[in-house]
């Protein structure tokens, strides 16, 4: 193991935040996690696990060990005529492996393309998008416990997935590193076109049969509309949540603001999109300083270049606060604060 002083961090987080880490390694395989549990000096160090560092903001240097989880490989695990199960390693890249299963001729991830990040970051915020969540094709995950250096299994039930929700995200955080994915894909077309703006590009592109990767290409046009490229301008995707509120402080606001737009979430709840408060709050396109609101999509900060963390994360307080008084709903990072 190759363990490195004073690492800059900015070509690791998305965002672009020049911090630095005390110590920073590579796990590469699952024997490399287990080693590093047996290492007592290492493993007594404050540590920061990163995938892609896409779902992260950087407030300050970290004191501690920052470890890239870089572990790879793409394995059929069964195989029938009408789906196949998949396992993939922690740390390959979420976009290019949605990709690789269109390519091989297999539907379910298609609604997905484009989401930054690894493998490995994924269950543990059930990463979605247009109208499909990790949970609906995960089988299990592979997981090493980074006290005792077990690996476990942890199957559907047992992840706790909720809307960008996991036992990884509370009651387990930072407990285990996940080494490894299983989803199952399926042979045959059930494709879902109806969340957002799905059919209306497929329409403009002149789709005329239904395929993953028709909708992949739509997916990824749409997200390329409103999302900047964080090699270009630093982001972290969305950084809020779509707030989940009581139907009853929903028809609230909505008295007061006939415009809120809203989506049925669990019984007795409503899904509001945070975008849409944002924008009507003022923020969208507004700039603070070297960060601001992305121009095309209020859900996203960016830095415009040389923004420090804690300035990006000032500036998400003042729109949390902006956001309460005007519509007494609070607003709640999507992104890990360190």
């Amino acid at each position: 193991m190759i363990i490195k002083n004073n690492q800059s961090l900015k070509a690791y987080n998305t965002f672009g935040i020049d911090v630095n880490a005390k110590l920073f390694m590579s796990w590469n395989s699952v024997q490399d996690v287990v080693d590093f549990t047996a290492n007592s000096e290492l493993n007594s160090h404050n540590r920061l696990i990163l995938g892609g560092g896409s779902n992260m903001l950087l407030t300050k240097d970290f004191d501690g060990l920052v470890i890239k989880n870089s572990i790879l490989g793409r394995e059929i695990v069964s195989e029938d005529e009408t789906e196949v199960h998949v396992k993939i390693g922690g740390g390959e890249v979420w976009h290019e492996v949605v990709i690789w299963s269109i390519d091989q001729g297999w539907n379910g991830m298609e609604n997905m393309s484009l989401i930054p990040g690894c493998v490995g970051a994924a269950p543990i915020q059930n990463i979605g998008a247009y109208g499909k969540e990790l949970k609906d094709i995960f089988v299990s995950l592979e997981a090493v416990n980074v006290e005792t250096g077990e690996l476990q299994v942890f199957d559907l039930e047992e992840c706790a997935f909720g809307y960008r929700e996991s036992i990884f995200k509370n009651v387990y955080k930072d407990q285990f590193v996940i080494v490894s994915l299983t989803i199952r894909l399926t042979k045959k077309g059930c494709f879902n076109t109806s969340y957002g703006s799905i059919s209306a590009e497929l329409e403009k592109a002149g789709v005329k049969e239904l395929s993953a990767k028709a909708i992949s290409d739509a997916v990824i046009t749409i997200r390329q509309s409103k999302l900047p490229d964080p090699n270009k301008l630093g982001n972290s995707g969305s950084f809020f949540k779509n707030p989940i509120i009581p139907e009853a402080l929903y028809e609230e606001v909505q008295f007061e603001h006939p415009g809120l737009p809203a989506y049925p979430a669990q019984e007795g709840f409503m899904k509001v999109p945070a975008g849409w408060l944002i924008d009507q709050a003022g923020w969208k396109g507004k700039r603070v300083g070297k960060c601001g609101v992305h121009t095309k999509q209020a859900l996203v900060l960016v830095n415009y270049g040389g923004a420090t963390g804690q300035e990006i994360f000032q500036l998400s307080e003042r729109i949390i606060a902006d956001v309460i008084q005007k519509y007494g709903i609070e607003l709640e990072r999507e992104v890990n604060v360190f």
